[in-house]
């Protein structure tokens, strides 16, 4: 049975590949790609105006390859739970 951690994991691995490789590489993600990702998966995307998708793509597109790789996709799921960490923090203050 999978601990809560594990499915997670689990989820952030799956919801990478599920959006990976409609164009071009199985393994990476295109700019169209990351940004049908983070509409359907996040609810941040409903906000994020076209400009603030290209200056995510950029900063995580670390190879300037023009895609994000899952390397690349893990750092950006750090810094969101990075993000959401110091905002609990914030709150119980």
């Amino acid at each position: 049975m999978e601990t809560p951690l594990e499915k997670a994991l689990t989820t952030m691995v799956t919801t990478f590949h599920k959006y990976s490789g409609r164009e071009g590489s199985k393994l990476t993600l295109s700019r169209r790609e990351l940004k049908e990702l983070i509409k359907k998966e996040l609810c941040l995307g409903e906000k994020m105006q076209e400009s603030s998708i290209d200056d995510l793509m950029k900063s995580l597109d670390k190879n300037s390859d023009q895609e994000i790789d899952f390397k690349e996709y893990a750092v950006f799921l750090t810094t969101l739970c990075m993000a959401y960490n110091d905002f609990f923090l914030e709150d119980r203050k």
